[in-house]
């Protein structure tokens, strides 16, 4: 339980209303919401319960309407310590989940395949952030679940960095670019929230369990799936409309032409919400479907901080510049700064892959990254390059 929870105005009785109405059925529905603006949240689920509603609803109730007891879900999630949160308290995100009420409809690949969700019955809950304090300036950080190092070294900088401005990263909490995301912005002692596709009793994936109980340690692991619930393929795609709608940006690092990550992006362009990707060599098949939003969906192209902060933020906003003494990057010469900017400030990446995000020759690149550790404005480590300085010293390369 959170401290926040004492001041609901939210009975009892309507908030396992809510329960009941948000696990009797897969996933939200017109009919039901229809019902529960009619008679309200109570009443729809004693109807529900007892079978006195319109075919319809009958249909799409029938077979969990005398299994779900809410009793049982809500002492699984204290189990866990988590609690479920529904319109009417404090910190439910309405505005941000008011789009989700209209059946949006998402074309996938060509094939002219509809799908339509709605905003959820309820969020359980699991961790101490209180919702009202960490969605409203959070942004989502999504991406492929195989990312090379180079989107991992951009995640954790990226992440890292907006979540110093005072951001909340949002994320899935699957393996690659989501788990780096979350990894990072624990790392800088920031706030992450992770949606997930199943209960939050359930971590997953299993092999993320130990990174998703630290995220509920202190940000908030979430779900719109009643405890106890496993995942399937279409959870995952229902998640992700959460990831978008909870979020005033979406991000996307890495993404093949065909991934979930642009099942965020999707909705977050279905909602009106901003997107950005992160641009990546024309060559790395990671790369393909950012460059396909980038291209064809106008989304917004990110390489730094500051765009994040930009995209995310306040209208105007922009990431406070670092402070320092007289030096400065001006001096430099391209090639110089091109390494600089492409080398990440947490974690490292290879040479290679530093080379290809400065668009410079691996063998020039080699040099330059040679006398900037002889500046001491990088360092070399297990995990690759990184930048350690301000890179303020007036370097020249030799002439090639």
């Amino acid at each position: 339980m959170t401290t926040h929870e004492a001041d609901t105005p939210v009975s009892p009785e309507v908030r396992a209303a809510y329960a009941y109405l948000g696990a009797v059925t897969e996933r939200s529905t017109a009919q039901v919401w229809d019902l529960v603006d009619a008679v309200g949240p109570l009443e729809a689920a004693a109807r529900i319960r007892s079978g006195r509603v319109d075919d319809e609803v009958a249909g799409q109730t029938a077979a969990r309407r005398h299994r779900v007891d809410p009793r049982e879900l809500a002492e699984r999630a204290a189990e866990v310590g988590a609690r479920l949160l529904v319109p009417g308290d404090p910190g439910w995100p309405a505005v941000a989940l008011e789009p989700l009420d209209r059946p949006r409809r998402l074309r996938r690949g060509g094939t002219g395949g509809v799908e339509t969700a709605l905003r959820p019955f309820g969020l359980w809950w699991r961790g101490p952030a209180h919702p009202a304090d960490v969605l409203e300036r959070s942004v989502a950080v999504v991406g492929t679940r195989a990312p090379t190092a180079y989107g991992r070294a951009v995640t954790a900088d990226l992440s890292a960095g907006v979540a110093v401005e005072g951001f909340t990263v949002i994320s899935g909490g699957a393996f690659g670019i989501d788990a780096a995301a979350h990894r990072a912005v624990l790392g800088a002692g920031g706030t992450t929230v992770a949606i997930l596709a199943g209960g939050v009793d359930r971590l997953y994936p299993r092999g993320n369990e130990a990174l998703l109980g630290a995220v509920a340690e202190t940000g908030a692991v979430v779900s719109d799936q009643p405890p106890g619930t496993g995942v399937t393929r279409y959870r995952f795609l229902d998640r992700n409309r959460l990831i978008a709608a909870l979020t005033p940006a979406t991000l996307v690092v890495e993404a093949a032409a065909r991934s979930g990550a642009l099942s965020t992006a999707t909705w977050a362009r279905v909602l009106g919400r901003p997107v950005g990707v992160v641009p990546g060599p024309i060559t790395s098949v990671s790369s393909v479907g950012t460059h396909l939003l980038a291209r064809e969906r106008d989304a917004t192209l990110v390489t730094r901080t500051a765009d994040l902060v930009e995209l995310a933020g306040s209208m105007g906003e922009t990431a406070v510049p670092p402070s320092g003494g007289a030096t400065s990057w001006d001096g430099l010469d391209d090639t110089t700064r091109r390494v600089l900017e492409a080398l990440p400030t947490t974690g490292g990446a290879a040479p290679a892959e530093v080379a290809a995000s400065a668009g410079i020759a691996p063998g020039i690149t080699r040099a330059v990254l040679g006398r900037l550790l002889g500046a001491g404005v990088v360092s070399r480590g297990p995990q690759g390059w990184r930048r350690t300085g301000d890179g303020g010293q007036q370097l020249t390369l030799p002439a090639t």
